[in-house]
């Protein structure tokens, strides 16, 4: 691949690269139009929920341009390739009754319900787990995407779990099952990651 001028890069995939590397799982409440970037941006999130009034369109090729925000990635990995396929030749803009059960939204909600059922799904998250174990599990499952053999996985499977196991939050959450209460994890994200953690190399821009 050629190499690239960092001035031309384009902004919508810096978006979804920053949201890649999150450590916190990212919940998209989709309430209108979202045509272009604004549906290409929430490829990178975890769970996308849409309101009744929602329209998705990968509209690139109606404006004579290409998709962008690291879609060519995402798209095709959520809803399959000859679906992504159909949607970016076409341009078409789909009302979200027609992309309901493509995977690309996780359920369609009133506009009334939207937020509300965005927040619950996050509370819930906060309330039962621990933030360490949600932070490694995301970048488990995204860079999963990526490997070529189950082996793969399953030794990083194996270094995880390990290190997890050790935890005191994992003594918290066995303890908190028995004694039928909410657990307390007091592992942080910003300081009580695996000392192996990241373990992979960062793709340079060039």
């Amino acid at each position: 691949m050629n190499r690239c001028d960092e001035s031309v890069r384009d902004i919508g995939g810096l978006i979804t690269l920053r949201l890649y590397r999150c450590l916190k799982p990212v919940i998209a409440a989709i309430n209108g139009p979202a045509v272009g970037v604004g549906i290409t941006m929430t490829l990178a999130m975890d769970i996308r929920l849409a309101s009744e009034n929602a329209k998705v369109g990968f509209v690139f090729t109606r404006r004579g341009i290409a998709p962008e925000a690291a879609s060519s990635f995402f798209l095709p990995r959520i809803v399959g390739i000859s679906r992504a396929l159909e949607w970016c030749f076409s341009g078409r803009v789909y009302p979200i009754s027609e992309i309901r059960d493509s995977g690309l939204i996780r359920k369609v909600c009133s506009e009334q319900e939207l937020l509300v059922e965005a927040y619950a799904i996050a509370r819930e998250i906060v309330d039962n787990t621990a933030p360490v174990s949600v932070a490694l599990s995301r970048q488990m499952l995204w860079r999963g995407l990526d490997m070529h053999h189950p082996m793969d996985a399953h030794k990083l499977d194996s270094r995880v779990i390990l290190s997890r196991g050790r935890s005191s939050d994992a003594a918290e959450g066995v303890v908190s099952f028995i004694e039928k209460r909410p657990p307390e994890f007091k592992n942080q994200v910003s300081k009580d990651m695996p000392d192996f953690y990241p373990w992979w190399d960062e793709p340079k821009y060039f």
